[in-house]
């Protein structure tokens, strides 16, 4: 090998990779911000110092030889691996900045993300925000999510790293005009005989499972003239006079504490959903999706 002193040996590492994954010599020059003519001379001084040719090259293409592609491999993980390193340390320095896009179930978006979520902006004003709320389960990277939050019971397997941010309770409730008409359920059994609201995005939207004070668990297959895939469409319903809601506690609580809504069986439980943020997995978080989910954890922690 000729004195390593002579080239710039990572420089010309990153135009090779450059080169092999752009597919051409002006490609990589573009993308590296020099003269295809350096480009040229940095894999020759490449191959000089190795002492081995690593691309095959004729008029309009190349092709990596043996001992390139072998060459190409060990140090694209080593560019990798710098990369990571220059990550980790920047992002203990950098201040959010940038696009964040953000999707959340259309309920939990419009009625609980959107009372914390200001604050949030408030405090890395150098964010841009795109929230897009639906109940469809989206592809993260396919659909360019940087993070989705989920409401869920359990989550299906997957590639996503998920972390835990809050518990959801449900909360069953009607309005007090329903209420006098047809009267307060006692037991979850009662429920049979009610208009019950139900809600066709969870996995058995017609039954209803409640564990009793004394432990014992029960399940009542449910009835009523309204389903819908958002609780929001049901909670107004049931404030309407309709029938019987089983949403989350965020979606009812306001209705609940200024008496538009009564809560029902609060001696009896049902399983919660937890909250949870999904991210793309990578050795480490980028600054604004850390950023977001530590903001969402300490508001969920200081509220108990």
């Amino acid at each position: 090998m000729n004195d390593p002193a002579r080239i710039d040996q990572l420089a010309a590492l990153r135009a090779l990779r450059r080169v092999v994954e752009l597919g051409s010599f002006t490609a990589a020059a573009e993308a590296l911000g020099i003269s295809h003519t350096a480009v040229s001379r940095q894999i020759k001084q490449l191959e000089a110092y190795l002492g081995a040719q690593l691309l095959n090259r004729t008029t309009r293409r190349f092709a990596l030889t043996a001992a390139g592609k072998q060459y190409y491999e060990a140090s694209r993980e080593i560019l990798d691996a710098l990369d990571d390193a220059d990550r980790a340390v920047g992002q203990h320095q950098a201040r959010p900045s940038g696009s964040l896009r953000i999707n959340a179930p259309m309920a939990f978006g419009t009625l609980e993300l959107a009372v914390w979520l200001p604050d949030f902006i408030a405090h890395y004003p150098e964010l841009q925000v795109d929230l897009v709320c639906n109940d469809r389960i989206v592809d993260l990277i396919e659909d360019s999510f940087d993070v989705a939050l989920r409401l869920t019971r359990e989550l299906p397997d997957s590639s996503l790293i998920a972390r835990r941010l809050a518990t959801s309770e449900l909360r069953l409730a009607a309005s007090p005009d329903y209420l006098q008409r047809h009267g307060t359920p006692r037991t979850p059994a009662e429920l049979a005989r009610h208009n019950c609201l139900a809600y066709t995005q969870a996995p058995r939207p017609h039954d209803w499972t409640f564990t009793g004070p004394d432990g014992v668990q029960q399940t009542v297959t449910i009835r009523g003239n309204l389903q819908s895939n958002t609780s929001v469409a049901l909670r107004a319903a049931a404030v309407g006079g309709l029938g019987i809601v089983n949403a989350a506690a965020f979606i009812v609580q306001g209705d609940l504490e200024r008496g538009a809504l009564v809560r029902l069986l609060p001696d009896y439980t049902q399983r919660p959903r937890e909250l949870h943020a999904l991210y793309p997995q990578s050795r480490h978080l980028s600054p604004k999706v850390r950023a977001f989910i530590d903001f969402a954890s300490d508001w969920y922690r200081q509220r108990g």
